[in-house]
């Protein structure tokens, strides 16, 4: 069984083969009916984050624990949980300590011969890993939900230990994308200009259904088998890495899904919120700045779960904070991962959610962490900001948030036709002039839509000319870009009725299976005079045209300091236009958007403060030399982007 568990863990990646242990293993008893899990799978030398390791099996509170192998590594001391089938090791690597495969020992309480031994890798720490880079506003960040991207390996569909199988006729049913679908349309991922993907989960998740999100884990080591495996998820991270473009993972410490193995014997009574009947959240995110709020608010809204089928974990338990703190470390230096994505970030018990980042940043200084924080408050956005002055002196440590005001405007401003004092185009700009409110406007993630949210193909109303408005907002405005797979070619939902439902909005990739009709993922496809358009988004030939314009605007946005880090200046109008400036000491880039259905001339003059003595400009769609002037006429739906030099 030994040999086994060697060869499984070279095959998950977590050692390679050259690192394989010399043993002798009928020197070592069979761990087959001792040891159910043992978490975190591995470790490293030259780490801060203090080592603990959890291990599950019946009774196994009953045994002393030590560690032997080469110097350096010893157990310092043991846990023992509410269950007698866990406990928890404090393990101690010195800097010094010599990489390779150590032993557990575990010995009956009292006695002085062990019963059966483990193997444990404790590996080298790469070079620099602690100095790796992040995402910044230099990025665009692509959005992927795997299982709805591409199948690149049809034989793991189904995979017989897993309860759900696949059927893509089924709208919240697993539909068959996974890693290796992802592998190989890399370059068409790089060349919308991204440099960091972000994934929806990819651990495993075996829900009986509704599975293909992976939002409800069930192991928070493994990848889903139906996704691929570890090892195979490193091979993405490396591969992308190949080409320029890092991986941001998605985490869930708020939640697990009942079906995570440790459900059936937890390792304490408090290891989850439990309540005598089913109690979920109340979404009150308020109570968590709230001056007036009673405590029972607050309660609910970290200690109710968000559905049924997903157990609310309890960070208050120090045991499970550590936890998460390792698993997060973990897979940032198994995988090489150089952001990571937090959801439902403020459902977590704040302090302690606060100390999770504040881990992480410990171990990893440049690390880059963005919450899920869903609220159209701008000063309750603002509260979830690391370094924000908040009045109750909380500090959440979190680098970065997601743009929700932001979103909303655009969905309400970019549709609109015949706009209302305050409506349209209007909406954007008073959104922006709440920035005063945030703590760093250069650590926020903004999106014309996720995928929770509605197609933003659908918000402007399948109207292409809206669509590149919406992506130019993307490339020029303050913070981080994030586009949503599908969204750059105007996906729709194969539900119109219900524009938000995830099961229609979430539609596959075409091209992203065998047999597909069309292929999207390439400029054949793309520029094809037939298109199938069954709930999906584009109609003759506007694909190839729309992908050109995206990654247009991304990659000329790679080279621009000034749109990175410049400041904005923006001018109110209430005709459904608008227009504004990113600039520095050196640059300026000018962005006019006509929202509305008739011509515009530029009112350039209005400008002056900024745009006196701007010449010799250059289109940066067209790469044509412009002049701007009160004479320029914007066509309706239209924006220009003109670079200039001071």
């Amino acid at each position: 069984m030994l040999k086994k568990i060697i060869i499984a863990l070279v095959a998950a990646g977590t050692i390679s083969c050259a690192q394989q242990p010399s043993f002798d293993p009928a020197s070592i008893k069979d761990s087959t009916d001792e040891i159910a899990h043992v978490e975190p799978l591995s470790w490293w030398v030259g780490m801060k984050t203090p080592l603990q390791i959890m291990v599950h099996g019946p009774g196994i509170s009953g045994y002393d624990v030590s560690i032997e192998g080469a110097e350096g590594v010893s157990v310092t001391s043991v846990h023992k949980a509410d269950s007698p089938n866990y406990v928890f090791v404090d393990v101690k690597v010195a800097a010094d300590a010599r990489p390779g495969t150590y032993y557990l020992v575990f010995t009956p309480a009292g006695g002085d011969t062990p019963a059966f031994k483990y193997p444990y890798e404790i590996a080298q720490r790469e070079a620099g890993s602690a100095s790796r880079k992040s995402f910044t506003t230099a990025d665009m960040v692509y959005l992927i939900m795997p299982d709805r991207f591409a199948n690149g390996d049809p034989g793991n569909d189904s995979v017989a230990c897993m309860d759900e199988k696949a059927d893509r006729s089924e709208p919240f049913g697993r539909h068959g994308g996974d890693i290796q679908g992802m592998i190989d349309h890399l370059d068409y991922i790089g060349g919308l200009g991204t440099t960091y993907i972000w994934t929806t989960p990819l651990l495993e998740d075996n829900a009986p259904e509704g599975s293909y999100h992976g939002y409800a884990a069930s192991d928070y080591y493994h990848i889903d088998p139906r996704f691929g495996s570890n090892s195979l998820y490193r091979t993405f991270v490396e591969k992308a890495s190949e080409r320029g473009m890092g991986v941001i993972m998605d985490m869930v410490p708020n939640h697990c899904g009942t079906e995570h193995w440790w459900m059936d014997d937890l390792p304490f009574k408090d290891w989850i919120h439990v309540f005598p009947e089913y109690t979920g959240t109340n979404v009150c995110f308020s109570a968590n700045m709230d001056p007036n709020a009673s405590k029972i608010d607050l309660d609910l809204n970290e200690s109710g779960w968000f559905v049924p089928s997903m157990a609310d974990m309890n960070l208050d338990n120090p045991y499970v904070l550590r936890y998460f703190v390792q698993w997060a470390v973990w897979w940032i230096e198994y995988a090489s991962l150089e952001g990571l994505r937090v959801d439902t970030y403020p459902y977590n018990e704040k302090q302690p959610a606060a100390d999770w980042c504040a881990a992480i940043l410990d171990e990893y200084p440049d690390m880059n962490i963005v919450g899920e924080c869903w609220t159209s408050s701008v000063p309750q956005l603002a509260y979830w900001q690391g370094g924000n002055p908040n009045k109750d002196g909380f500090d959440s440590c979190l680098p970065s948030i997601m743009d929700f005001p932001l979103y909303d405007a655009l969905c309400a401003g970019l549709p609109c036709d015949n706009p209302g004092w305050g409506q349209g185009m209007t909406r954007v700009y008073d959104i922006l002039s709440h920035d005063f409110v945030y703590h760093d406007l250069s650590k926020m993630l903004i999106f014309p839509g996720n995928h929770d949210t509605a197609r933003i193909g659908d918000i402007v109303r399948k109207d292409p000319s809206r669509l590149k408005i919406a992506m130019a907002l993307m490339a020029t405005m303050r913070g981080i870009p994030q586009i949503f797979a599908g969204d750059e070619l105007m996906f729709v939902s194969s539900n119109p009725g219900d524009i938000g439902n995830h099961g229609g909005l979430r539609v596959d990739f075409p091209g992203g299976w065998p047999g597909d009709a069309c292929d999207l993922f390439t400029k054949e496809g793309r520029d094809a005079q037939t298109v199938n358009t069954d709930g999906l988004p584009v109609s003759v030939g506007q694909a190839g045209e729309l992908y050109r314009y995206v990654s247009a605007l991304f990659n000329w946005r790679k080279g621009k300091k000034v749109i990175h880090d410049g400041r904005t200046v923006h001018f109110l109008s209430r005709d459904n236009t608008y227009g504004y400036f990113r600039y520095d000491d050196t640059d300026v880039v000018f962005v006019y958007v006509n929202n509305s259905d008739g011509p515009k001339n530029i009112p350039w003059t209005h400008y002056s403060e900024i745009s006196e003595g701007l010449s010799g400009g250059r289109n940066v769609l067209t790469g044509e030399a412009v002049e701007v002037s009160d004479t320029t006429v914007a066509e309706p739906h239209s924006v220009l982007v003109v670079e200039f030099k001071r």
